[in-house]
């Protein structure tokens, strides 16, 4: 009995030696200061930008104000437009990587990674260079004639689209690649021997199997879209003012911490419902392969 008891402990001084470190660690690093920003959002900034410790929900208040409103229903339509761009464009990508050979797949996906050796500001600084009136793209159109004078490619919110795509591309290959490259062929040959055209075999089989790649791809790309803002910055010229942008400048510029701080809960909220869809879809898709 007492040599039970001794292993009991011995485990559970094991299991609390473990998890110990890990609440530790994301106590002091994450909740904490989420703490700290949740107090803040409901204080009042004073006259030079420091903080009053006063209580008020004025703060939240103030994001039903049309203009938010705006940015809010702004950041959204981009993300989404972020997503279905990096969608369209992945899909295909990652079928051709799981289609080619092991020993090619490698190499193609080490390709992929390769940008994230590079800091994404200076790949940005690269695609002005790119896209500004002097830059390389309109230098070559001009010379060979497709057009009489440079086009404006910059500071609109295509080319925020063509950053955040860009950047954001790798996101959406690797879930994707993860669950097309796990097909089984042989469902695919049963379906063309059932008389499947290709294309109803990807609507009835491929894309429903590979559903939870593109779930998790979709939301690895919206999410950080969301709260970028220096792309907008950047290729935006600033013009186009998304949730990130007004939260820098809420810290920033305007130094009033308590809105910011605000604006940056309900982000996090947003955040955490976009979460919850995706673990509603899976577990729905879990459901779905059960009843099968």
């Amino acid at each position: 009995m007492e040599q039970k008891k001794y292993l009991i402990n011995q485990r559970f001084k094991g299991i609390l030696a473990t998890i110990f470190p890990v609440y530790t660690w994301l106590a002091i690093f994450l909740l904490i200061p989420l703490l700290l920003i949740v107090a803040v959002s409901f204080m009042k900034r004073g006259v030079y930008g420091d903080i009053k410790y006063s209580f008020t929900p004025d703060n939240y208040k103030n994001l039903v104000d049309p203009i938010y409103v705006k940015v809010f229903i702004t950041s959204i339509i981009i993300s989404l437009g972020t997503t279905i761009s990096c969608l369209i464009v992945g899909y295909p990508f990652a079928y051709f990587i799981a289609d080619t050979k092991k020993k090619y797949q490698r190499i193609l996906l080490v390709l992929i990674i390769i940008p994230f050796w590079t800091n994404s500001l200076v790949r940005t600084y690269a695609w002005i260079l790119l896209l500004r009136n002097e830059g390389l793209i309109n230098i070559l159109l001009l010379k060979f004639g497709f057009i009489n004078e440079p086009l404006h490619l910059l500071y609109n919110y295509g080319a925020v689209f063509l950053g955040m795509t860009y950047t954001l591309f790798p996101f959406m290959i690797l879930p994707l690649y993860s669950t097309i490259e796990k097909l089984d062929d042989n469902l695919l040959e049963a379906a063309s021997d059932l008389g499947a055209t290709k294309f109803k075999t990807f609507l009835h089989v491929t894309l429903p199997l590979t559903m939870p790649g593109i779930v998790a791809g979709s939301l690895l790309v919206f999410i950080p879209s969301l709260g970028f803002f220096f792309i907008p910055d950047l290729m935006g010229g600033g013009k186009h003012i998304i949730i990130g942008n007004l939260i820098k400048n809420q810290f920033l510029t305007a130094r009033n911490w308590p809105f910011g701080s605000a604006i940056s809960i309900i982000l996090i909220l947003l955040t955490l419902l976009v979460v919850l869809i995706y673990l509603k879809l899976i577990g729905g898709d879990k459901d779905d392969m059960g009843v099968m």
